[in-house]
């Protein structure tokens, strides 16, 4: 039976929604959902419950970002926030000063889960300043400043636009009428980042690893943080995380469940960094490319030789993969 347009079914006063080839009755919460996509219309879109709001954080950030003056009623109508019938959105009210609605909650672990260096709870408050207090915290823990004679040099144990792009996404498209904080678990070896809600209807869990396909949960908020460069293009995230760690053994972890989707950023050992040599092969695969060693060979401008104990090399490392036997070798990231 093919899947109805007419979103909830009802039926004897109960709601209910298909799921293969059977029906299940809802929750309040799935069932609000359903009523908005048979409406097609997203929550941060709804009127906020509480219209006395303030934008002090907003209009200070898109000063220092964009140049623009005061915020205006007219800015916040183009940001798609405001209109005269409805008022304040719930997308305006992320982006509030204060407000009512979930946040992050940041803990620093030490040697074990028991051990408990500092907790963070950012909630109620601006995701911009929600934003910025993970970011802070990050550079508490994982940036050092080392000096060595004249020389100053700043050592990041986590890449910071790899941390940036995890916490920016998982305010942008995290499910915000659930009340739970966004997680931000910080060890000594890594950091994890638990959004609230699993991937957006429409898209799959190789679609999401693979990128380039952006369906987004929350568009107006994505919006105004592409503006403000807090993220730099839709459906790029997971690429830019990858990158962050182009050139090094250690690799970002990517898991998704139903209702959560978990990145772990593990943090870089010194001295397990590619070569010159062993990056220009890695080049070659970054276009998703599955090639053989002759042709990996002629796109790095090598000799078949070297190339093979290149990629002998990178295979160790566990920074490629390779399949098949023979004639039948491949390669790819």
């Amino acid at each position: 039976m093919e899947e109805g347009q007419e979103k909830p079914y009802l039926y004897k006063g109960k709601a209910y929604r298909r799921s293969d080839t059977s029906s299940v009755e809802v929750d309040p919460i799935e069932l609000r959902r359903l009523l908005l996509e048979g409406s097609h219309r997203n929550f941060e879109e709804l009127s906020a419950n509480d219209q006395n709001l303030t934008f002090n954080i907003l209009e200070m950030k898109l000063q220092e970002t964009l140049g623009v003056g005061k915020l205006t009623t007219d800015m916040l109508k183009t940001l798609n926030l405001y209109s005269d019938k409805d008022g304040y959105n719930n997308a305006a009210a992320l982006l509030a000063d204060t407000n009512n609605f979930p946040g992050i909650d940041i803990v620093k672990f030490g040697e074990n889960l028991n051990v408990m260096r500092e907790r963070i709870t950012s909630k109620g408050i601006s995701v911009l300043k929600q934003y910025d207090e993970a970011v802070t915290a990050y550079r508490r823990y994982y940036v050092e400043e080392i000096i060595e004679g004249i020389q100053r040099t700043i050592k990041e144990k986590i890449p910071e636009n790899a941390f940036r792009e995890a916490v920016a996404n998982a305010l942008a498209h995290r499910t915000w009428d659930v009340n739970a904080d966004v997680h931000i678990s910080m060890f000594d070896d890594r950091i994890e980042i638990v959004s609230i809600g699993g991937l957006p209807k429409g898209i799959n869990e190789d679609e999401y690893l693979n990128g380039g396909i952006s369906i987004l949960r929350n568009p107006i908020l994505a919006s105004v943080l592409y503006r403000m460069h807090y993220i730099e293009a839709f459906g790029t995230g997971i690429q830019r995380i990858r990158m962050a760690y182009q050139g090094y053994m250690e690799t970002p972890l990517f898991q998704v469940s139903e209702n959560s989707i978990r990145i772990t950023l593990p943090v870089l050992e010194a001295g397990k960094k590619m070569t010159t040599d062993e990056k220009a092969v890695y080049a070659t695969l970054l276009d998703k490319s599955v090639l053989t060693s002759t042709e990996v060979a002629a796109k790095a401008g090598m000799s078949r030789d070297k190339t093979i104990r290149l990629l002998k090399s990178l295979v160790e490392k566990n920074l490629i993969v390779k399949t098949g036997r023979a004639r039948g070798t491949r390669y790819h990231i």
